[in-house]
């Protein structure tokens, strides 16, 4: 799993515009907002929500003319321009190597800080505006670990939990606040188990606990209104990554594709689960289509959903003796990893491999000695890959 800022943890606003509709779209909605924070207006809370629906189903226009919609109409609120963000954000997702949304997302994240830092200053009690800083510096830190800019993401992610204090104390936050802290417990305690070398970094922050943070992640996916999704989603990828429990990742990941069936990143983590299990058949199926929506160039649907599809798709021929279309589909794989500049992914050396082991079996030992010699160029010489292909062109004698 990527280091990203899940260490700085508190992409509240994020998190908290994670919203499904918990009833009908037809359902009323009670106006009640003692408080006067804009969050809090259920009415506008609504129409929220079924904008952020339409960014989860990677409907942007759609999405974003709502989000227009409130700038016009809040022109002094930190939200129009946090949302739009949100909307860059998940394009940055499906494919964290690709930077071209980078700026226009720090941007946007910017404007949402200013307004909401003018707004504390004129009020330090104001628990949204310091909810909004808490979600903006969060932010900040998820992108600029992605990027590996330590120091950057360090220090947005101490602004993000000072403002997160801060923000604590409206009862109607509290529930969506839960998220942050779950992921904070989780995240402060793995980084350093899996990155020794960023503990000097994470002894600026709190303590955290791990167990305690996967049950609060739990609690917030079954019970929470706004971050319900986002909890899902942080919950899937550590069933399967971490905490071996590919069925739950599967039952989550199926949920989450079948809610937003044009998401690119639910639709191949569904696929990724249903190979994990061993229901390979459907895994298939689901991987095809995927490879149709790149063909049809849905947006969205890119190499990096080409990789894991084809791969997918050559393995379940090769467990079935198709050779011809085994090879097939791991020459796919290949040309999506070069095409997403990703040669030091797994799926990608491992192509090479069998790619490689195929033309050995067919007396094509010049071929199959040029894909060894590119596992070993593109994997790290401690890598599994590296060392197989080492180890197989020695026993050949390739």
């Amino acid at each position: 799993m990527s280091i990203r800022v899940r260490i700085a943890v508190c992409s509240l606003l994020f998190l908290v515009f994670s919203a499904q509709v918990s009833g009908q779209a037809g359902d009323p909605v009670v106006a009640a907002n003692p408080s006067g924070y804009l969050l809090l207006d259920k009415g506008l809370q609504f129409r929220i929500t079924k904008a952020i629906n339409s960014m989860y189903n990677f409907d942007f226009p759609t999405a974003e003319h709502d989000f227009a919609v409130i700038m016009y109409q809040y022109p002094e609120h930190p939200l129009p321009d946090f949302l739009m963000a949100l909307g860059y954000w998940w394009r940055i997702e499906i494919d964290v190597t690709n930077t071209k949304y980078d700026n226009i997302f720090i941007q946007y994240l910017d404007r949402a800080n200013e307004k909401a830092e003018k707004m504390f200053d004129e009020n330090p009690k104001n628990k949204e505006a310091a909810f909004f800083l808490a979600a903006g510096y969060g932010f900040q830190g998820r992108l600029y670990s992605e990027r590996k800019s330590w120091t950057k993401a360090a220090w947005a992610g101490k602004n993000a939990l000072k403002y997160m204090d801060l923000s604590r104390g409206e009862e109607e936050f509290n529930p969506e606040l839960l998220l942050g802290d779950a992921l904070f417990n989780y995240f402060s305690v793995w980084i350093p188990e899996n990155y020794p070398l960023l503990k000097p970094v994470m002894a600026l922050f709190p303590k955290g606990n791990k167990a305690l943070g996967l049950q609060q992640l739990e609690t917030v996916a079954s019970n929470a209104f706004y971050t319900r999704v986002e909890a899902q989603y942080f919950l899937f990828r550590l069933y399967a990554s971490e905490e071996k429990r590919p069925y739950d990742a599967l039952r989550i990941s199926e949920y989450l594709h079948s809610k937003f069936p044009n998401n690119p990143y639910f639709h191949r983590s569904y696929a990724r689960h249903l190979y994990s299990v061993g229901r390979w058949t459907e895994s298939v199926d689901e991987s095809i289509e995927i490879l149709e929506r790149i063909d049809k160039k849905q947006y969205g649907y890119e190499s990096n959903s080409g990789r894991f599809a084809a791969f997918y798709i050559a393995e379940y021929y090769y467990r079935m003796g198709d050779m011809p279309e085994a090879k097939r589909y791991y020459l796919k794989t290949v040309a999506y990893g070069e095409e997403s500049e990703s040669q030091e992914s797994g799926y990608y050396l491992h192509s090479l491999i069998q790619l490689g082991k195929m033309e050995t079996a067919a007396k094509n030992k010049v071929q199959a000695k040029k894909y060894f010699d590119r596992v070993k160029k593109y994997a790290k010489r401690k890598h599994p890959a590296h060392k197989e292909a080492r180890d197989f062109i020695k026993k050949n004698k390739l």
